[in-house]
């Protein structure tokens, strides 16, 4: 987790990750996915049904049968479950090649090329607005203004994260080697990694004004060690960096990993953080 036939705007952000202070860096890093859509499609976690259960709830109506739009959709993967519950999705992707990895896996779907700042849609247009991994992407003061105006009165604003959940050990520990792995010593925005504070903070920065209520829904998938690694490296973090320290990095981690690991399986223990909102009636 449609478009018009438009590239975003000079400057405007892509999707699926935090953005960078630095333009120069956020830009190579929102261009990054275009290249690795194939192996985001293949590796990125999907979300549990008891993500949609709860956006259900607080919009008070269901998703089957309802208008939605899904932006930042990259390669699909909120679009696929969206779709998959019974909504008439049309999905918005600013980028080139996550819009033809999205159109190979999921032809039937409407796709626009656009993104959250400008969205290419109708006034009033939507039931659900929602965005998979891609709200941070955004410029809060546009975004927000935005879906207010593509939604219907009282239509439901739906933002999620997948967060892999640092309380556990080993995720504590990978999170420590990724720390030092990228000089900084901040934790690379992955998408995954990090305290799950760290989005709610990212919302409440990144809001435009409105007011959202938060849920969390815990779940796990179980993986190979590869897969996982597989995942990992197509954050954007990663693939900006030289190629040859990304592959150190890895088989570095392989390696740890199998340490804990032997069976070269894990459960990826994820949170979905979810952020709900509707528009004025």
């Amino acid at each position: 987790m449609a478009t018009s036939p438009h590239e975003p705007p000079p400057g405007a952000p892509a999707n699926h990750e935090a953005p960078d202070s630095h333009p120069t860096h956020f830009a190579a890093r929102a261009h990054s996915f275009n290249a690795a859509a194939p192996a985001y499609a293949a590796h990125r976690p999907s979300y549990p049904p008891a993500l949609l259960d709860a956006v259900e709830e607080f919009a008070g109506r269901p998703l089957s049968g309802a208008d939605v739009a899904d932006i930042g959709a990259g390669t699909g993967i909120g679009t696929a479950v969206l779709h998959a519950r019974g909504a008439r999705v049309i999905a918005v992707e600013p980028g080139a090649g996550m819009a033809a990895e999205f159109r190979r896996t999921l032809p039937d779907v409407p796709l626009v090329r656009g993104n959250g700042n400008h969205l290419p849609l109708a006034t009033a247009s939507v039931d659900f607005l929602t965005y998979a991994q891609a709200w941070h992407w955004t410029d809060a003061a546009l975004s927000a203004p935005e879906a207010m105006r593509v939604l219907r009165p009282g239509g439901a604003l739906a933002l999620w994260w997948n967060v892999l959940d640092d309380t556990v050990d080993w995720v504590a520990a990978q999170d420590a080697r990724l720390r030092a792995f990228f000089a900084d010593g901040k934790t690379p925005a992955t998408g995954t990694m990090g305290a799950h504070g760290d989005m709610k903070n990212r919302v409440g920065h990144n809001s435009g004004g409105l007011r959202f209520v938060t849920r969390e829904i815990p779940w796990t998938r179980r993986i190979s060690i590869d897969d996982h690694l597989a995942n990992l490296a197509t954050h954007s973090a990663f693939l900006i960096q030289p190629e040859d320290q990304v592959t150190h990095f890895l088989t570095t981690e392989r390696a740890e990993l199998l340490k804990t690991f032997p069976d070269t399986h894990l459960s990826e223990p994820y949170t979905v953080e979810l952020h709900l909102t509707l528009s004025p009636h």
